[in-house]
């Protein structure tokens, strides 16, 4: 069973990870001929102010 763990910022719309969940099942399947049924994803969303770049958050970024 494939399990794929996903660390994205917060602020995608419920649509967009329902995208991604199904592509990202799409692929794994494809790549390891596995049943896609068999598949599963975690996407963990973290604050803007939980990430950082060059010593900044990317809240404090702006980005």
């Amino acid at each position: 069973m494939p399990v794929a763990q996903i660390n994205i910022l917060e602020g995608r719309s419920d649509e967009q990870k329902e995208m991604l969940i199904r592509e990202v099942t799409d692929a794994i399947s494809r790549s390891l001929s596995a049943p896609a049924e068999n598949v599963r994803i975690i996407i963990t969303e973290m604050p803007r102010q939980h990430f950082g770049i060059g010593g900044q958050s990317v809240k404090k970024l702006g980005r």
